[in-house]
Order: structure tokens, then sequence, then C-alpha cells
């Protein structure tokens, strides 16, 4: 992907940005739904094809010290703030 990762996203341990290249979109939104279902995620992000890559490409934020048995919200997107919980 050529958009720049900012600082935030990674400026901890546990906290990751994850390129995905999938065959298809329904793989692609097949892993997404799966990564939220483990981690706190940016949750099924956009799908982009790319006319001179082969498959489909997606960006995901997460953070893997923080499960997410419940399927709660995401991760805060930009200008949202996050609320430490009790389990953090």
């Amino acid at each position: 992907m050529d958009s720049v990762i900012d600082a935030r996203h990674v400026s901890e341990p546990g906290l990751v940005v994850l390129d995905i290249t999938a065959a298809d979109e329904e793989t692609a939104l097949a892993l997404m739904d799966e990564l939220q279902q483990l981690w706190a995620t940016s949750g099924i992000t956009t799908i982009r094809r790319d006319p001179a890559q082969p498959g489909v490409r997606a960006r995901v934020h997460a953070d893997i010290r923080r499960t997410n048995p419940g399927n709660e919200a995401g991760l805060p997107q930009d200008g949202e703030e996050q609320i430490a919980s009790a389990d953090q």
C-alpha cells in the first residue's frame, strides 16, 4: 500500500498495522472478520484493487493486547479518543 503509516499506529508494543493482500474480496473480508474476532481492530476496511497488481489489498490497524470476544467497537478512528478500561 502506498499510504504512509502514522507513528501513532505503532507507537507502543502491541499495536500493529497489517497490510493484507488476497486473491479476492471474499478472502480479504473473511480474514478481516476473523481478525476482529480476535483483537480490537479498525474493523472491515476498504478493499482496493490496483490495476497493475494481482489480487486485492486492505489495511487493518490492530491492538493485539486487547482481545475482542464480544465483538466490541473497534479501535478509535482519527480524531476519537481511546477510553481506558480495567481490562487493559
